[in-house]
């Protein structure tokens, strides 16, 4: 059996706010830690059927940005949901919810 580890390494500042995260995997893309922006992880409680959710961005990273990282990682989970159980309906009410993020989004920056 393979096993395949993912690791992330967050400097903080003294008021521990991230200022910068780096992140590597067995099957990554580098051999080397590479720099991202911002963190997304849940994980799935069976025992407690909770989420916990870790969300972590750096102090640097701009507000449009965390928008558009949020509104991407929730149409990804619409892909997921249609893949893993076949809820086309449920994958499109979440897609549709992701395009009226971004015309609010989008709204939001012309003020």
């Amino acid at each position: 059996m393979k096993n395949s580890e993912i690791k992330f390494s967050i400097k903080l500042d003294d008021k521990n706010i991230p200022e910068s995260i780096v992140w590597e995997a067995t099957d990554g893309p580098s051999d080397k830690p590479l720099p991202t922006d911002a963190i997304a992880l849940s994980l799935w409680d069976h025992s407690q059927m909770n989420t916990m959710q870790i969300n972590i961005w750096t102090k640097e990273m701009p507000v449009e940005e965390m928008k558009r990282f949020a509104i991407e990682g929730i149409g990804g989970m619409a892909d997921s949901i249609e893949n893993a159980t076949g809820d086309i309906k449920m994958a499109e009410m979440i897609r549709e919810l992701c395009k009226k993020l971004v015309i609010h989004v989008k709204e939001n920056a012309k003020q």
